[in-house]
């Protein structure tokens, strides 16, 4: 499914050629996806950095130099800068990095907290623009642009047919706040199509996926990643279900590959006991730097599970080793992804950035999470997840590989282990069963997620009036012998049927369900629906009842 949200940003540069200005930023990442790197400023002020002088300071200037001038085709000289740049940085370790100018707003804005475009959520279909949804209180919610709605011209421009990208999207749909873009949208029971004139404006990311309650005192909370408004996010999302009855609490971190620290830390904080170890770095040139949890929190004595898996990475780490080795929630899921080196940003003049593993950061017990990376490629080392499951991990927990020189004893006596990431109290496979192959197929086909779509645009009215918001669907709505013949005729005209299907698949129900109630009511039917037979959600619940 290729579903994404426009987004765009600008970048600070340093202003002295000499001395490169740059702010204190502590980073946690999986590399995973796009590869999150998230900044955190230590003292809110720049330092200047002065580089030392070496002998053969040009070196590679004059080396780049002579390539540009002798080489025997033409050569682009700033590629290879990026290129000398990348591959020196990745012989380090896996996580030093080079950001290019051109990719270095697209890395930060998701940890950001808003981006300036038009306000939707999108995907392509069938070559065609299809808004999923309005973000909430975005510049096209409020002229009226609704879930189900086509672009197909922008400012003119043809935007369906002709090969559409991702990319053309952005560029198209991007802009600085203020400026005004020109979309001509199709809109079911409409034989004409609609021009909005839509002001850009900040639009807000969400990093809080869903929130709602799993029963009458259990409360569940998803995050996607540690952003600058997640705190926030959470605080608001924990006063709603604390409104609701919530006594317990499922905090899912199930593919949430990082962000910044400070967000780590104050998460944390809401649910340990005044002066607890929250994490510490420490480094050859950065002394050890300790988080202590404060008297802040909001729900210290209550209890408590936290989901993670083999997606779970770096600050979600943080917060899931801090917990676990204070004896404070149990952990559910399947090992983490095992990330635990500090990198620090230098932005250099031209927009780009290095980002440079300065120190390794530290659980409550003492334990580094780090998983090995010495004699791995760069590849091996992120698809580390394929050996896990050829060893039979993500299927038993007596294949998890531990580390038993990195031993450690939590207050309460539990034994926990470093050297590749957080191991979980109970284990939960992966369930092989859940889907039936026919399912997936249509799934990763993107088959499944357009028939949604146009099921949901050519019924909405029906399903609004009957179920009048996303619990009345969840709870209500179940997929009918019409539902699965309507995907076969679909299937038929769209020369999709080389799959046969009974309507008796695996999993073919409950995704049905949950794709079209997101084309209907978004996140709050499709979360609900997904979750009702998760195995780990089912596990949280048991275990904190």
């Amino acid at each position: 499914m290729n579903e994404t949200t426009e987004h765009t940003d600008s970048a600070n540069q340093p202003k002295n050629k000499f001395y490169l200005p740059f702010v204190i930023s502590v980073f946690f990442a999986a590399g995973i996806g796009l590869g999150y790197f998230f900044t955190f400023n230590n003292s809110g002020s720049s330092v200047n950095f002065t580089l030392r002088q070496h002998e053969n300071p040009d070196k590679i200037n004059r080396l780049l130099d002579y390539i540009e001038t002798q080489y025997v085709d033409t050569v682009n000289r700033s590629q290879l800068e990026n290129k000398t740049i990348l591959s020196m940085l990745k012989s380090l370790d896996p996580h030093s990095d080079y950001i290019p100018a051109s990719e270095f707003n697209l890395v930060n804005e998701p940890l950001e907290g808003n981006f300036e475009g038009i306000g939707i959520e999108f995907n392509i279909l069938n070559d065609t623009i299809r808004v999923i949804s309005p973000i909430e209180g975005g510049p096209s919610e409020k002229l009226g642009i609704r879930a189900g709605d086509k672009i197909i011209k922008v400012d003119g421009t043809q935007m369906a047919g002709i090969n559409v990208t991702n990319k053309m999207v952005f560029d198209k749909l991007r802009g600085k706040s203020g400026t005004v873009v020109t979309v001509s949208i199709l809109r079911h029971g409409n034989k004409e199509a609609l021009d909005f004139n839509i002001k850009r404006g900040k639009i807000p990311i969400y990093s809080i996926d869903i929130s709602y309650m799993l029963s009458l005192d259990i409360g569940y909370i998803k995050i996607s990643r540690f952003a600058g408004t997640t705190y926030q996010e959470y605080l608001e999302a924990f006063n709603k279900l604390s409104a609701k009855g919530m006594k317990k609490l499922v905090l899912d971190l199930r593919g949430n590959g990082g962000g910044f620290l400070k967000a780590a830390v104050e998460l944390a904080d809401e649910f340990l006991l005044n002066g607890l170890q929250i994490v510490y770095t420490e480094g050859k040139s950065h002394p050890k730097k300790m988080y202590n949890a404060s008297s802040k929190g909001g729900f210290e004595n209550n209890p408590l599970v936290v989901l993670i898996d083999e997606g779970s990475a770096s600050a979600s780490e943080i917060v899931a080793g801090a917990l676990q080795d204070n004896d404070r929630a149990t952990i559910i899921g399947r090992r983490s992804f095992g990330k635990g080196l500090v990198q620090d940003q230098i932005d250099l003049p031209d927009g780009s950035a290095v980002r440079l593993t300065i120190a390794r950061y530290y659980t409550p017990t003492g334990r580094c999470i780090q998983k090995p990376y010495n004699g791995k490629s760069t590849e091996d080392y992120f698809s580390e997840e394929y050996e896990r499951l050829e060893h039979g991990e993500l299927y038993s927990a007596d294949s998890i590989k531990v580390d038993k020189t990195q031993e450690f004893t939590t207050p309460g006596g539990h034994i926990v282990y470093g050297g590749g990431g957080i191991v979980p109290d109970v284990f939960i496979p992966v369930d092989t069963l859940k889907y039936n192959a026919k399912v997936n197929r249509l799934y990763y086909a993107g088959v499944m997620n357009a028939f949604a779509f146009d099921y949901a645009d050519q019924h909405r009215n029906r399903f609004l009036s009957q179920y009048k918001n996303a619990e009345a669907y969840v709870k209500n709505f179940s997929v009918s012998e019409k539902e699965i013949q309507a995907l076969k005729t679909y299937m038929a005209k769209n020369k999709e049927n080389k799959i046969e299907l009974s309507g008796k698949e695996n999993g073919l129900q409950t995704l049905l369900k949950a794709m079209i109630g997101r084309n209907l009511y978004d996140r709050d039917a499709y979360y609900p629906v997904l979750n009702g037979d998760d195995a780990a959600i089912l596990k949280a619940i048991e275990t904190l009842k």
